[in-house]
Order: structure tokens, then C-alpha cells, then sequence
């Protein structure tokens, strides 16, 4: 078992801003769970708002039924998150029994000893049914310390009028999307000024590295102990070549673009409305093709006026798809997955209560209720529960080969000085790729391996 550093070492997270997951709202309120309390009731801490006033009410009566106990729901802001963690989960009078927090947050507490081992409960709560990509971040040296809760699958978003209208047919590998997209642009059916195929922002590594992973290629490899950085390797090299064919021919998006708001330019012109109907701006089709989490194609269709009399958007199957990026070896191409991961503060003297909270989460009848709220199951028996249509279709597959950031100890270092960012908005216009990447690992590698 290899040597747990202190938990004090958490603090260096406190700098660290991550965007693993959407932003959520704020903090509602202040833990204050002291042993004397311990046997009456346990606080579970909430990122953000995705977890619904049903889902919260289920787990609050369930658990009341189940333990004769009282869960208090504490909702924290992405924002906040980390610092909170930071100052909270060391000390055991102020520390969350239970977290939540984003999937490329998770290896910065684990390695740090933030989390309870629950290897034991693995195979009870899913075992392999579990989504593994979500899994492995959460484990250090083989043994589990927080589990998936729930993801969000990216997927892509094309105009399908727009490809019909260039003669491209839909892609079955990924050499043909990216062929496809460049072919789009070039062609322009429409002529219009700026427009892309698909429309891939400069900085947004967190679509482009599915290039990478397409290809066998890494972000980083652990040898031991210690994590390089592999943005030099020869594989990982092929999916960046193929990204810089899409950024100088497919993709006019700003070389400072993130994965931010990218429906906004597969829509066609149309004034944007606030809750008061009243123009605040408008948006004009200039991609054929965007990749976005699942939920967004609530944000893509024709405007209209919705039941609540609000400005709201209304899906047509004539004008726009949905599909999931295609791989070269008959899978979906890998795509990193959002979405959230939980554990047991090893600092909570409620242990025994938190576990029981664990088993409601991963009760058959729980993950539904996840699926049915629209948030991906952490076990995979029940993505059913997502639906049938087309927009559940495509989340499921590309979640079925999901992949996630490297789950070295400082990877959220790296996410915070936005190294990846930088490094991505490169790529367009460096001349020598391998040098560029060659550059980065030397800056990436030591940020990978600092604990503290």
C-alpha cells in the first residue's frame, strides 16, 4: 500500500480554478457536523444545481426510512468548490460527510488522502458496471476512493440542411468527418462570411483532445510513481496533426475560444431574447457542425415562443442532427466526458451512516431517477432510463468509450494555470508541432507530480 501523504497537503488546491463540469449556483449554507451529532444526521455537499429537488427529496426520505438518521443537502457553487474542499474536508468538525465534485477534481483530493477507501463497497455499489473512465480517477494504487455519480456525454450537432446542400454524406470513421468538415467549409453553400464546417474553438481542448484519444494517443503516462506528459508522442502527435487541419481549413472560431456557448453559431439568424422578450443581441448561423454536451440541443432550433410565454428554442429533425463522433476502429471516437464523481471524507466520524447514503445512490431505483432527470447513470445497467430518442442514443454511445483526464495528483494544477489552453492555442499556427509539444510536456511534466 503505498504511503497516504497528510491531508494538509490539500491546500495547494486552494489556487485552483477547474471547469470539469458546468457552473452551478451558490453555496446555501455552512457545515457544522460535529461527533455529537454523528449519530443524528450526515451532510452531503452538492456541486452545483443538476442534482433536482426530486433527486435531493428521494435521497433525504430514503435515507430518513433507511437509517432513521437525517440527511442535510448542502449545495455548493463549481466556483467555490475546491477552496471549500480545501479548508473543509481535513477538519473533521467542519467537513462534509459525503462530496460531490467534478471528475477531473477527483485525483487531486484522492492522492492526498482526502477520501475514505471504499474498496470494499466497490462491487456492491456497480463494480465493473460503473462507468470505468469515471473509476480510475478516483483511484490511487488500486484501491477506490470516490466513484462516478453521474456524466454528461459530448457528442456532435450539425446542420444537417448545410451538409445536404455541400453533397457531403454523414461519416462512419473519423478520417471522413474530418474530411467532410473541410469540404463543407470550402464549398460555403450559403457564402457566408466566417462560416466553418465545424466550428472548433482555438483553445477548447477539452472537444479536441478526442483527436488525441481517436488515435491511441495520451495525455500522460504514469511509469511508477511518477507522470509524464506525452503531448510529444508520436501518437498523440497524429491526432494534433489532424486538429491542425481542422483549425487552418474547417474551423474559423477565434484562436481564443473555449468550449464555450458553441450552439450559438449553428442557429440561424435570429435576435436573442431576454425573460422580457425584449433584443439583447443576435445570433447568426456560421457552423455546420458543433460538439457539445447532450444538453445542449435545448439551446439549438428555431426560436419560439415557449408554453411560459418565454423566448425558447424548438428542435427541427429537417434542419438539425445529432450523431457521435465516429473513432477508426468501428467504436465512438473516445470524447472526454463531464460529469461528477463522490466520496466519503476521510475526516467525517460518520462512516458507517455515509455508506448507507452510498448504497441509496447507487440503488437501481436512484440511477434511474438520474437517467429520467436527464444526467447520465454512474452504472451503466441503466442508461436506459436516458430515453430512446436520438439526443439519449448519442450520449449513451459516446459515453459507452468516455475518457478522462489523466488522474495524476497535480492534473487540476495543469487545469488551473490553463497550460492546455495555452498550449491548444498554438496549434492553428506553429510551424514545428512536435516542438511545440515537446515544449509543453517539459512545462506539463513536474506540474503533474507535485502533491504539495
Amino acid at each position: 500500500m503505498k504511503k497516504r501523504h497528510g491531508i494538509l497537503a490539500v491546500a495547494t488546491a486552494s489556487a485552483l480554478m477547474l471547469a470539469a463540469c458546468s457552473s452551478g449556483s451558490d453555496d446555501t449554507g455552512s457545515t457544522n457536523n460535529s461527533s455529537a451529532e454523528a449519530a443524528e444526521e450526515i451532510t452531503l455537499w452538492l456541486a452545483g444545481g443538476d442534482t433536482n429537488d426530486e433527486l435531493r427529496d428521494y435521497l433525504k426520505t430514503t435515507f430518513k426510512e433507511t437509517t432513521g438518521s437525517t440527511l442535510v443537502i448542502e449545495e455548493q457553487s463549481w466556483g467555490d468548490l475546491v477552496t471549500k474542499l480545501t479548508t473543509s474536508l481535513p477538519d473533521a468538525n467542519n467537513t462534509p460527510d459525503v462530496v460531490e465534485l467534478g471528475n477531473t477534481q477527483s485525483p487531486t483530493f484522492t492522492n492526498v488522502g482526502a477520501f475514505a477507501d471504499i474498496s470494499d463497497m466497490y462491487e456492491e455499489l456497480g463494480g465493473e458496471s460503473l462507468l470505468q473512465s469515471f473509476v480510475e480517477v478516483g483511484e490511487v494504487d488500486g484501491a477506490n476512493y470516490t466513484l462516478p455519480y453521474y456524466f454528461g456525454a459530448r457528442y456532435m450537432f450539425q446542420r444537417k440542411d448545410v451538409w445536404s446542400e455541400a453533397g457531403v454524406a454523414q461519416p462512419t470513421t473519423l478520417d471522413e468527418f474530418n474530411t467532410a468538415v473541410q469540404e463543407i467549409t470550402e464549398k460555403n453553400p450559403r457564402k457566408i462570411d466566417n462560416f466553418s464546417g465545424f466550428f472548433l474553438g482555438g483553445q477548447d481542448w477539452r472537444n479536441g483532445i478526442s483527436w488525441v484519444f481517436a488515435n491511441g494517443g495520451e495525455l500522460a503516462k504514469k511509469d511508477g510513481a511518477t507522470w509524464t506528459s506525452t503531448l510529444s508522442d508520436p501518437k498523440t502527435i497524429k491526432g494534433l496533426e489532424q486538429l491542425q487541419e481542422i483549425y487552418r481549413n474547417a474551423s474559423k472560431a477565434p484562436s481564443d475560444a473555449k468550449d464555450v456557448t458553441p450552439w450559438l453559431y449553428i442557429n440561424d439568424k435570429d435576435e436573442i431574447l431576454d425573460e422580457e422578450g425584449v433584443a439583447t443581441g443576435s445570433t447568426s448561423l456560421a457552423a455546420a457542425t458543433i460538439m457539445a454536451p447532450g444538453w445542449a440541443h435545448g439551446s439549438i432550433g428555431d426560436l419560439v415562443t415557449g408554453a411560459d410565454g418565454k423566448p425558447a428554442r424548438e428542435w427541427n429533425d429537417e434542419t438539425f442532427g445529432a450523431f457521435t463522433l465516429p473513432g477508426n476502429d468501428g467504436k465512438p471516437a473516445p470524447v472526454f466526458a463531464g460529469g461528477s464523481n463522490i466520496g466519503i471524507s476521510a475526516a467525517s466520524p460518520n462512516q458507517e451512516l455515509s455508506r448507507e447514503l452510498l448504497k441509496i445512490v447507487y440503488s437501481e431505483e436512484y440511477q434511474n431517477m438520474l437517467g429520467e432527470a436527464g444526467l447520465g447513470p454512474a452504472n451503466e445497467n441503466y442508461v436506459s432510463s436516458l430515453g430512446d430518442d436520438q439526443f439519449a442514443a448519442a450520449a449513451i454511445e459516446a459515453a459507452s468509450n468516455s475518457k478522462l483526464t489523466p488522474a495524476a495528483p497535480g492534473w487540476a494544477a495543469v487545469e488551473g494555470a490553463s497550460v492546455m489552453e495555452e498550449f491548444f492555442g498554438k496549434i492553428a499556427t506553429t510551424d514545428d508541432l512536435k516542438a511545440l509539444a515537446e515544449e509543453y510536456d517539459k512545462k506539463i511534466t513536474p506540474m503533474l507530480n507535485t502533491k504539495g
